[in-house]
């Protein structure tokens, strides 16, 4: 039981504690942290996180079964034509299974085929049944995530792709990248 002289210093430690945790909540999503990932190319090769340290780097993540995948290459591809000369890494990032099995699976060339088909230019990364997708706090599919130069992720992530053009992803997504890259 408390005595009367520690009600008020309980009251005071448990109100600098809610106000603590309210700050720490209030945090962007990877303020601190960096994201490492190894992810194989469709054609055959790897990008990792240590590769990309030092530019600003936009992974889409989509998957061939989805009706929206021709919007999102569409605006991934926009995207990086826009931002090319400017050190932004753009990719996008197949959660198609790489399980025969599976019915969400998709061979290297079908993801390829699909690129060639929607006119995407940018690698195409595998990302098995969303295994990377998932630690990097998106809830959709399809979203984009943001990475800054250290390697962080750099707000929350854009989900939903639209097809209306004041909504196109460069649109939305030009803000955040041209803060990221400052002056240059």
């Amino acid at each position: 039981m408390l005595t009367p002289k520690r009600r008020p210093l309980l009251a005071l430690t448990t109100a600098v504690l809610f106000s603590l945790s309210s700050l720490v909540l209030a945090l962007p999503r990877g303020a601190a942290a960096q994201v490492d990932f190894r992810l194989k190319t469709a054609d055959g090769g790897e990008i990792s996180s240590g590769m990309l340290r030092g530019d600003v780097v936009v992974l889409a993540f989509g998957a061939s079964w989805l009706p929206l995948s021709k919007a999102q290459m569409q605006g991934v591809q926009e995207l990086s034509d826009e931002f090319a000369q400017r050190n932004v890494r753009v990719y996008w990032v197949s959660t198609d299974s790489d399980k025969p099995q599976s019915k969400n699976y998709a061979t290297d060339e079908q993801l390829r085929a699909l690129a060639r088909k929607n006119g995407l230019k940018v690698a195409v990364l595998r990302d098995p049944d969303g295994a990377f997708f998932k630690k990097t706090g998106a809830d959709q599919i399809p979203s984009v995530i943001i990475l800054d130069r250290e390697g962080r992720v750099a707000g929350a992530p854009v989900g939903g792709i639209s097809t209306d053009p004041k909504n196109k992803l460069v649109n939305v997504i030009s803000g955040r990248l041209n803060t990221l890259l400052g002056g240059q």
